[in-house]
């Protein structure tokens, strides 16, 4: 019986981080999270961040920056990206990103294009040696 309680308070704790993998460019926070997995919002971090290692909040933020790393290696401004994840401040967009991409936005999303056409002009650049050696694509 133990057991299928253990299983079913993981499987709310899962629920609530896909809600917020589907909702973090929403206005969300932990009283939202928290209702999604159906606990109060103490015990529901509690139970998070023993399952994941950080709590909710902190896992939201990764989300939102991952997202942004992504549109800005697509080339997206800096003012969009931040407001297409959910930030309502460029300035705490900004400061939240080089904390923990160590960059700031402008400078990933630059070296991010210089990379992307770089790859373009020269696709094997982008091929592990051992890979390309061992299909003999070089020598």
């Amino acid at each position: 019986m133990e057991q299928y309680e253990k299983i079913y308070l993981y499987k709310r704790i899962v629920q609530s981080k896909l809600f917020i993998d589907r909702h973090f460019a929403n206005n969300i926070d932990l009283n939202n999270i928290a209702d999604e997995a159906c606990f109060s919002k103490f015990h529901f971090i509690r139970l998070f961040k023993s399952i994941y290692g950080r709590s909710p909040h902190n896992y939201l933020v990764s989300v939102r920056i991952d997202n942004a790393k992504k549109l800005l290696t697509e080339g997206v401004s800096v003012l969009d990206a931040s407001m297409r994840v959910g930030f309502d401040s460029v300035t705490s967009f900004a400061a939240t990103f080089k904390k923990m991409a160590g960059k700031t936005p402008s400078a990933y999303r630059s070296q991010a294009i210089i990379k992307k056409h770089a790859i373009i002009a020269n696709p094997l650049s982008a091929v592990p040696n051992c890979f390309a050696q061992t299909h003999g694509w070089i020598k």
